[in-house]
C-alpha cells in the first residue's frame, strides 16, 4: 500500500502558495487495511477515511465511469489494482492531477507542471465533460490564479463551449452552482469567473440577467466604458479591491441587472432600473437558492445606489428616507456594505477608477446626527403627540445641521 499527496496540495507548493488542505490517495490498499489501522470511513459516495490523528481525508484509489446523470451517476472501482496513473486521469485540470511521494517526488503523467510554468489552465482528458460543474470549476480556478497570469487553453474553452451548447449544465442543482459563485467571490479576481463564464456561454445559462447587461449601452459622458456588462465586471473588479466580503461583491454584481430590462427606445439613459432591477434580483435569490444576507444586501444595494450617487444635493427630509430605507441605524453592518458597493460603483468606470467619492463619507455624517437625536428628550411632555413624527422631524433637523456644516 503506497500513500500519495494529491491535487491542490501539490499544484501550491509548486506556485509558492501557501497550503491549505491537503488530500492523500492510497493505492494498492483497501477499506479493511486503512480501518486496521485507525482511519474512519466518512465519505457516502465513494470510500474517503479520516485519518485518525490529523483527520486529513484518505481516498481509495479509484476508476470511475459515468453511468447517469448528476454529480453521483458514477460508477466506481477503488480495487487495489487501480493505479495512481488511473486516479489521477479521471481529475479536472492537469494542474490538479499530479502527485507526490511522502520524499518529495513528482508524478505527473499529464503535464500539470509544464502547464503551471506556461500559467494553462488544460482539462486532462475527453472525461472532463462527465461532470457539467467542472465547467464552473474551471472559471473559478481562472478567477483564483489571474494574478498569476494564468488563462484557460483554447481547447479546454472550446470543450466547455461544446458542454454549455450541449444543454449539460441543467443537470447541476442550485446548491452545487451557488457553492461554485460563492466561492468565485471569495477569489482574488471574481470578475474573471464571470467573464470566463460568459466567454464559453455558461453565463447566459447560470445568470442570465447579468449576462443580459452585455452590450447595453450607457450615457458616455458617465461611463465612458459604455457596455453595462463591461461596467458591472469593472465594478466587481473595484469591489475586489476594496473589500475581501463576498456578501458585498455579490450586491455590487447584481445592483444594475435593472438596465438589461429598462426601455430600449430611451437607451442609453435607464431611469427607473433601480425599481425594475428588483424583481430580478429575487429571481436569482429564488433559482439559486441566495442566502438571505446576500440577497437582502443586493437588493439594498440595487434599489438605492444611485440616490447614494445623489445624497450630496438629496434635501434632508430625502436623506432621512434613504437612511430608513437601507435601515442603517439598526443594521450597521449592512450599511457598511452599502457604502462599500457604493464605492465600487463609482469606481467601477474607465479612468474613474481612484476617484474619490465623498458621498460616503457624508452619509457616515448624516447616519451620526441621526444616532444623536435623543427621542427620549424630543418626547418629554409631549403627551399626546405623534411620536414618530416628532421623532422624524428632530432626526431632520440633525441632518440639516450636520449638512450645513459638511
Amino acid at each position: 500500500m503506497k500513500i500519495y499527496t494529491v491535487g491542490g496540495a501539490v499544484r501550491d507548493r509548486l506556485l509558492g502558495l501557501p497550503i491549505k488542505d491537503r488530500d492523500w490517495v492510497v493505492v494498492g490498499g483497501s477499506g479493511d487495511d486503512l480501518e486496521k489501522l485507525g482511519y474512519r470511513q466518512v465519505g457516502k459516495d465513494f470510500p474517503v477515511y479520516l485519518h485518525p490523528v490529523d483527520k486529513e481525508q484518505y481516498a481509495l484509489a479509484r476508476r470511475e465511469r459515468k453511468i447517469a446523470p448528476g454529480h453521483t451517476g458514477f460508477a466506481f472501482d477503488t480495487g487495489a489494482e487501480v493505479s495512481l496513473e488511473e486516479d489521477l486521469a479521471r481529475r479536472d485540470l492537469t494542474v490538479n492531477a499530479m502527485a507526490e511521494t511522502g520524499d518529495g517526488e513528482l508524478i505527473d503523467p499529464y503535464g500539470g507542471r509544464d502547464d503551471l510554468e506556461n500559467r494553462v489552465l488544460r482539462h486532462v482528458s475527453r472525461a472532463f465533460r462527465e461532470d457539467p460543474l467542472r465547467v464552473l470549476r474551471v472559471a473559478r480556478f481562472a478567477a483564483r490564479f489571474k494574478h498569476l497570469g494564468f488563462g484557460v487553453a483554447p481547447e479546454t474553452m472550446q470543450f466547455m463551449r461544446e458542454m454549455v451548447g450541449r444543454g449539460e449544465l441543467a443537470e447541476l442543482t442550485r446548491e452545487r452552482v451557488w457553492r461554485e459563485i460563492e466561492a468565485a467571490l471569495t477569489s482574488q479576481s471574481p470578475e474573471e469567473f464571470f467573464r470566463v463564464l460568459r466567454e464559453c456561454c455558461a453565463l447566459q445559462v447560470i445568470l442570465p440577467e447579468v449576462n443580459r447587461l452585455f452590450g447595453v449601452p450607457q450615457p458616455e459622458k458617465y461611463h465612458p466604458e459604455i457596455d453595462t456588462g463591461v461596467h458591472t465586471l469593472m465594478c466587481v473588479q473595484a469591489a475586489a479591491r476594496l473589500t475581501e466580503d463576498p456578501v458585498t461583491r455579490y450586491a455590487v454584481l447584481m445592483h444594475d441587472v435593472g438596465k438589461g430590462v429598462t426601455d430600449r427606445a430611451r437607451w442609453p439613459s435607464h431611469h427607473g432600473h433601480e425599481e425594475l432591477g428588483l424583481p430580478l434580483v429575487r429571481e436569482v435569490t429564488r433559482r439559486l437558492g441566495v442566502p438571505t444576507e446576500y440577497a437582502e444586501t443586493a437588493e439594498a444595494v440595487c434599489k438605492y445606489h444611485t440616490l447614494q450617487h445623489r445624497v450630496l444635493s438629496l434635501r434632508p427630509a430625502t436623506v432621512l428616507r434613504l437612511l430608513t430605507g437601507l435601515d442603517a441605524i439598526r443594521r450597521p453592518q449592512r450599511f457598511e456594505r452599502f457604502l462599500t458597493a457604493c464605492l465600487a460603483d463609482a469606481r467601477g468606470r474607465t479612468g474613474f477608477e481612484d476617484c474619490e467619492y465623498p458621498q460616503n463619507e457624508y452619509l457616515e455624517r448624516m447616519l451620526t446626527a441621526v444616532n444623536s437625536v435623543d427621542a427620549g428628550e424630543l418626547l418629554r411632555d409631549k403627551p399626546e403627540a405623534d411620536a414618530g413624527e416628532l421623532i422624524a422631524r428632530g432626526r431632520i433637523e440633525a441632518i440639516r445641521r450636520a449638512k450645513a456644516e459638511f
